[in-house]
């Protein structure tokens, strides 16, 4: 017989679900009820794994408001995006849950969020992953919030994890959160996208340290359901080349019900086919995480709202990104494995019959998928010199870039991989090593690096298939209940059409055809050259500093990123520039829009493309009809370092190492061409190089612009 107890928890349980989703009528899910009775009244640790769409968010509101009515502190949910925190805080004041949140947006709003923590009128607060080791908040808020804790949800839980697609070294920090908890506070992991492996890992994480210190105390409940989406008609499309999708998207996108999501691998793919399709009188905007927070925000209702027509988006909106009618997901490359590929495409028909999912893969998925594969991960000499170069004195994030000659995005990467290990701690002021010793786990990574192959390559295969895709995509997850979907294009037959229009395929090849890129120069010196005796602080004074600049594209772009990819990939033979390039070339200078007409060119030295680079300048001039009066010559050998060097390190290596004395400088503009613009200082040391012999403005120009 059931006990009281449960009778009462599962009708005031049914009761605030009936209130949180608006209908009377309103039931749980399978696993909906057994994951709440877990938490409130077995006080258990439980990982759930239920397809996007399922209410999973229903299970930690109406079991923070359980909680709450029997005198529990207040919730927290680590959530990792901000738009997926904007929209579990309007969920939450859907159901009676008054939700708040920290995070880097509204710093300006944190007194008064801690005052109503105090107040005791907060029932959920939302905090990043990285907000968990803000110094700040983890000496001065954290404790407290820990002593009255009702409940810690870790949403997006495949982050925890190694082997999640979308690992995160900030989500780390939970086990150490999970270890100052009391033991009798529950614990939610959730997440719709874990395979075996994941789930092993995130159980674990979240339920060793309490069986230890509890003598076998319950294990972690995980609750895993069906991951088939019944709604989704999924579909791969395969063309021969950018402008090929390109122009299918400009002759259908108007065909793809409802609005939708348009994914890109890239931020700078992401901008161009925005603007392509904006040109050509579709309702679009890009969405990156290069994109400004106001304008993510309002992107994100205006797609809700139905007042675009899509979201051109990189993976920066994904996870927990909720608009349950949302009609279509559509890919322009495609991501490096099912399981990511699975997490997207979930967007899509949450809470309708029917909903269109298509992926167009690349020929250069490969190349991008390598690089963000590898750029996650630490690399052994660095970690030991930024631990060498710390020690018990606080030291800031731009002082230590400029001790260990790493840029300041993987810089910081590594900084939280090291905190997490423990040989390097955040406080007040900046990074201290904490003399823990530390060893690089060499087989963990080539473990992973391995795992990380793997994917690609089934996602390859799901590209080929001829089996049902939506099973693919549950056996890719471990899901024992896959079964064929009926409805894909190998199930039920092509759904989308192939062909493409005329106009959309002359309109798409001038997209990609299109030259020219600003190179914005360099305004100011870094912080802390003079730690390398190089005697330069403050803004460069104006005398000295190069104009806007222009490059032919960016290595990343759709249309001449691919030609110029291949003449700068490893081992790429140098050779003269081909007339193609130069043609193009030409034409980024006849648009540049200049205020003087340049009055001669230079060149800069170069160590891996001399040719090259000589054959570009010489062709410039000669079509330009100016004097070319050769390179910049190398002083002392020369300038130093490799590409990809912080700032510190790169102007080091490039200070005093050029010289125009043997140069006729005319008092006029003068044309600086070079290969590839990494970090633009070699054009701001060869600018003020010129600038003293007497030009009155560089104009730099280069092939190629990283990035």
């Amino acid at each position: 017989m059931t006990s009281a107890a449960p009778v009462d928890t599962r009708e005031a349980a049914r009761a605030a679900l009936r209130e949180l989703v608006g209908r009377p009528d309103a039931e749980f899910h399978d696993g909906q009820y057994e994951a709440i009775e877990a938490l409130v009244e077995g006080r258990r640790r439980a990982l759930v794994v239920q397809r996007t769409g399922w209410g999973k968010s229903a299970v930690y509101f109406v079991a923070t408001l359980l909680l709450r009515r029997q005198g529990a502190g207040p919730t927290v949910l680590v959530s990792p995006l901000l738009a997926l925190m904007r929209d579990q805080i309007a969920a939450a004041e859907r159901a009676g849950v008054r939700a708040v949140a920290i995070n880097s947006t509204n710093a300006h709003e944190w007194s008064e969020v801690l005052a109503q923590l105090d107040r005791d009128e907060v029932d959920v607060l939302l905090v990043s992953p990285e907000r968990l080791n803000n110094p700040a908040f983890r000496e001065q808020q954290l404790p407290t919030l820990v002593r009255r804790l009702g409940m810690l949800v870790v949403d997006e839980a495949h982050c925890i994890s190694d082997w999640g697609h979308d690992f995160r070294p900030d989500y780390r920090r939970l086990r150490d959160l999970i270890a100052r908890m009391p033991l009798d506070v529950p614990v939610l992991a959730t997440t719709a996208t874990a395979n075996s492996r994941v789930v092993a890992d995130v159980a674990e994480q979240l339920g060793s340290l309490q069986a230890d210190e509890a003598g076998g105390s319950a294990p972690v409940l995980t609750i895993r359901g069906p991951l088939a989406r019944t709604s989704l008609r999924l579909g791969v499309l395969r063309l021969r080349d950018s402008a090929s999708r390109l122009a299918w998207l400009l002759s259908h996108l108007d065909d793809l019900p409802g609005s939708g999501i348009i994914y890109t691998l890239t931020v700078a793919a992401a901008v161009d086919t925005a603007r392509l399709l904006r040109d050509h009188g579709h309702e679009v905007r890009a969405y990156t995480g290069q994109t400004d927070t106001e304008e993510r925000a309002e992107s994100e209702g205006m797609l809700k709202r139905n007042e675009v027509k899509a979201l051109v988006a990189t993976s920066a909106l994904g996870m927990g990104f909720d608009k349950p009618d949302l009609g279509f997901v559509l890919h322009l490359g495609a991501p490096s494995s099912p399981v990511a590929y699975y997490q997207q495409v979930g967007r899509a028909g949450r809470a309708s019959e029917s909903a269109d999912v298509l992926l167009l893969p690349g020929v250069e998925d490969r190349d991008i998928w390598h690089y963000f594969a590898t750029a996650s991960m630490p690399d052994r000499e660095r970690a030991e010199r930024v631990i060498a170069a710390l020690g018990d004195a606080p030291v800031s994030t731009p002082a230590l870039e400029a001790m260990v000659d790493i840029r300041r995005t993987p810089l910081e990467l590594l900084l939280k991989v090291l905190d997490v290990d423990g040989a390097v701690r955040r406080v007040q002021g900046g990074w201290i090593a904490t003399g823990e010793p530390w060893t690089y786990d060499a087989e963990r990574y080539e473990r992973i690096a391995a795992e990380r192959v793997a994917e690609q390559q089934h996602m390859l295969e799901y590209e080929k298939t001829d089996g049902c895709r939506m099973e693919f995509l549950q056996r890719a997850l471990d899901d024992d209940t896959a079964a064929p979907c009926g409805r894909c294009d190998n199930c039920a037959g092509v759904w989308f059409p192939r062909e493409i229009g005329e106009a959309a395929s002359t309109q798409a090849a001038e997209s990609l055809d299109r030259v020219g890129v600003p190179i914005e120069p360099r305004r100011a010196w870094p912080t802390g050259a003079d730690r390398l005796e190089v005697p330069v602080k403050g803004r460069i004074p104006a005398d000295e500093q190069a104009s806007e600049g222009r490059a032919l594209a960016r290595l990343t772009d759709l249309g001449w990123g691919g030609a110029l990819r291949e003449l700068f990939a490893a081992g790429a033979a140098d050779a003269p520039v081909t007339p193609q390039l130069l043609q193009a070339c030409v034409r980024v200078l006849a648009g540049w829009g200049w205020e003087q007409r340049p009055a001669a060119v230079v060149a800069l030295p170069s160590r891996s493309h001399p040719l090259l680079v000589d054959s570009l300048a010489r062709g410039l001039a000669e079509i330009g009809r100016l004097p070319y009066l050769g390179a910049l010559e190398p002083v002392a050998g020369g300038p130093t370092g490799q590409p990809g060097g912080n700032s510190v390190f790169r102007l080091a290596g490039l200070w005093d190492r050029l010289s125009a004395d043997d140069l006729e400088i005319p008092a006029g503009p003068v044309l600086l061409v070079d290969d590839l613009v990494d970090s633009r200082w070699t054009m701001t040391v060869a600018a003020r190089v010129l600038r003293q012999a007497g030009a009155t403005a560089v104009l730099p120009f280069a092939l190629a612009l990283r990035g």
